[in-house]
């Protein structure tokens, strides 16, 4: 007599309604906080007609606010991308004292508040700031004014592009440097040559994810900015200050903007992760043909 074997579940053996309860329950949570809002947003902002949406949306303050929040993202995300491939390069390819410091540091930006980081820039800048008298004397004013709300957006952005590489170099090992290095190539054509392009898909989703998040920077740059209407007001501001002057329409308009850029943000980090699941696939059945 044969000893019976326990019967295993699968993963996907749960019920039919337990698995239609969980898909019903994720659509349902989905659409209160995602779409049922992103669609109250472009129905407002077309509430009284195209014309009405483009007239906002045309506005020499919004203009102002548009130019403004392309500037400071202009110069806030090439500047994180270099940062992001220093830090990456020393954590995901070295081990020393200090790195766990250092990966904490890098994280901190995720942890306090975007106001908290405001304040601090304030403090050290500001006219009252520890640097405030020098920059007085020279002429320089970085508090309620762009080089301000550039600082806030690094702050608050540089983690994206350096935690998304870290992983992936981290993953990757280094005995393709090794090789590289190994036969003659120096340092920095290792760098171009061979660990660049293999985390160019990591690379471009952390800048994807650290340049939605600099155009939707509310917290800290209202803190630098002054809100100085059409000067230091950068979009999500722009969106308050319609806002709080009853121009619902003018800020639902302003605020469609800002949700179209997130939805282009959204298809574009889907195709980048569609993308890299295939890459990885290829790679996995490449193995698996020719194995050791």
């Amino acid at each position: 007599m044969s000893a019976t074997r326990p019967i295993h579940r699968g993963p996907l053996a749960e019920p039919v309604w337990a698995r239609r309860a969980l898909i019903a329950t994720s659509l349902a949570f989905l659409g209160l906080v995602l779409f049922v809002p992103l669609a109250a947003v472009f129905f407002e902002a077309f509430r009284k007609g195209p014309i009405a949406w483009w007239v906002a949306v045309s506005a020499p303050d919004t203009l102002s606010a548009v130019r403004l929040t392309l500037l400071v993202v202009g110069v806030a995300v090439p500047i994180n991308v270099a940062f992001g491939l220093t830090a990456a390069w020393a954590l995901g390819k070295f081990r020393f004292r200090g790195r766990g410091i250092l990966l904490l540091l890098v994280d901190l930006p995720l942890s306090i508040s975007p106001v908290i980081a405001g304040l601090v820039f304030v403090l050290v800048f500001g006219a009252r700031g520890w640097f405030g008298p020098a920059l007085r004397e020279h002429d320089i004013q970085v508090i309620f004014a762009t080089p301000g709300l550039v600082l806030a957006t690094v702050f608050v952005t540089f983690p994206y592009v350096a935690r998304e590489l870290v992983a992936q170099l981290e993953e990757q090992g280094t005995d393709a440097e090794q090789a590289a290095v190994s036969l003659g190539a120096s340092g920095w054509t290792t760098f171009w040559r061979v660990t660049l392009p293999s985390a160019k898909w990591a690379l471009l989703y952390g800048v994807v994810l650290c340049n939605a998040r600099a155009m939707g920077e509310f917290g800290a740059v209202s803190v630098v900015s002054g809100h100085v209407r059409g000067e230091t007001n950068t979009l999500p501001l722009h969106v308050e200050i319609l806002y709080n002057e009853y121009d619902f329409v003018g800020a639902f308009a302003v605020a469609s903007l800002l949700a179209l850029l997130a939805l282009v943000t959204l298809i574009v980090k889907t195709v980048i992760e569609n993308r890299e699941v295939r890459m990885l696939a290829r790679g996995s059945a490449s193995r698996s043909e020719f194995p050791r």
